[in-house]
């Protein structure tokens, strides 16, 4: 919201422009410059877009220095401890907390979308089975474009609330079948006895052969796992998202831009990479070894799982993990799990570790998350699927705060040119 105060832009021989300062519930203030090349003829240049608010939003807010994340306003310590992920779905999508009617209906909602249409399964068949499995769900969830152009319809509300209830729905199915297909097994059809997480086990483990009974530690540690990374305000497949629906993209198009963004190791894979460091290390004992490693500023080995872009002090979800970790290697009667005490064992030198304090290189989320899915079963291939599967929830409440806003402009970002001067095409015996 804009605030009396303003911003003074001097520009050697030129009068003083002034802007005015917006004032956020939380977080920095920002200057609004969006007549700053109508007034000055100029741009502000910022590659990677670290010091541009390229939206308001009410859903999500990180404060990385105090190491909080807050969905709509709750801190996601109590959205992990009290609520299940269908909560914390619609919670995203409308503002509030479902009570205990809303949550009924929504849930029921979701369990009538969950299946695919048969022509949709025959699409798997067409990818080589070695094949990633994010470019299979890149693939199909676009397709769903082709299934459901109602969707375009973006002007009704109950539109929206189909296409976000349908994908929602959609996704568990879609990543469990491209996890079947990898295997060579049968698709397993969804199970509307069972709990949104639930299903999802039952169809990525359950065979024809027998009744699969998911363990209700393994889902709760799986449901949290997905409240964990159902949003986390403007990342890099998040503002993909917001790109590619400000051109008026029917949403199923931009979930899975959203996916193939996410795909990218620097983004959505830092789990699997923990996970592919750990098996590197190997045993406890090589630990002194790649510590020293990984402070020569010569070796090119890093330390993955320590330090986060945005949080600058501790990862909020990071304890929340950790906790589950030991409570599903508990459980699976795991607890001298190799990894598992090689994680430990990394985690206690980087909280006592002088050069690892300096620089706040602490253990987040996916340090954890990786440990975690190995154990329920989910092989490396998957876990950026199952980061996918949850995020797709705050993707498309971004999406639609985004299509409901009426400033909505299409995204069209400037750039500092830097090429050739405008030179003529000289005669091709000259060249």
């Amino acid at each position: 919201m804009a605030s009396e105060r303003k911003a003074t832009l001097i520009i050697e021989g030129r009068e003083p422009v002034e802007f005015p300062i917006m004032t956020p519930v939380h977080g920095n203030d920002c200057i609004d410059i969006r007549t700053l090349g109508a007034k000055t003829g100029l741009f502000t240049y910022d590659s990677g877009f670290l010091s541009t608010a390229a939206c308001e939003s009410t859903i999500t807010f990180i404060d990385g220095d105090k190491g909080e994340l807050l969905y709509r306003g709750y801190p996601i310590e109590q959205l992990a401890e009290k609520c299940e992920f269908l909560d914390v779905a619609y919670l995203l999508k409308h503002g509030e907390l479902p009570n205990v009617e809303q949550k009924k209906t929504f849930v029921n909602i979701i369990k009538t979308h969950t299946m695919i249409h048969e022509q949709m399964a025959r699409f798997y068949q067409g990818f080589r089975r070695d094949a990633h499995p994010m470019a299979v769900m890149v693939g199909v969830v676009g397709a769903l474009s082709a299934f459901y152009h109602e969707a375009e319809n973006f002007a009704d509300q109950t539109q929206r609330n189909i296409s976000f209830n349908r994908i929602v729905a959609k996704l568990p199915t879609i990543v469990a079948m491209a996890y079947k297909y990898s295997m060579g097994e049968p698709f397993m059809y969804p199970r509307n006895d069972l709990s949104y997480t639930a299903n999802f086990m039952h169809m990525m483990f359950g065979t024809p052969c027998e009744k699969y009974e998911p363990n209700p530690v393994l889902v709760h540690a799986l449901d949290t796992i997905f409240t964990l990374h159902a949003d986390h305000e403007q990342n890099a497949s998040t503002s993909t998202v917001r790109l590619a629906g400000s051109s008026g993209a029917n949403p199923y198009a931009c979930i899975s831009a959203g996916i193939g963004c996410l795909w990218g190791p620097a983004h959505g894979g830092a789990n699997e990479a923990c996970l592919k460091m750990l098996e590197q290390i190997g045993d406890v004992s090589h630990v002194p070894e790649y510590i020293k490693r990984a402070k020569d500023k010569n070796d090119s080995f890093k330390l993955m799982g320590f330090g986060h872009r945005v949080y600058k002090n501790f990862d909020p979800r990071a304890k929340l993990m950790r906790k589950i970790c030991a409570d599903v290697l508990q459980e699976l009667g795991l607890e001298n799990d190799r990894l598992f005490k090689l994680a430990l064992e990394l985690e206690r030198i980087a909280l006592e570790d002088e050069y690892f304090v300096e620089k706040k290189l602490y253990p987040n989320v996916d340090f954890y998350s990786g440990i975690v899915q190995k154990a329920i079963g989910i092989p490396t291939s998957m876990f950026t699927c199952i980061f996918a599967l949850a995020r797709t929830v705050g993707w498309m409440a971004q999406w639609e705060e985004m299509i409901s806003d009426p400033d909505l402009k299409i995204g069209r970002p400037r750039q500092l040119y830097v090429g050739a001067s405008r030179r003529d095409v000289p005669p091709i015996n000259q060249r």
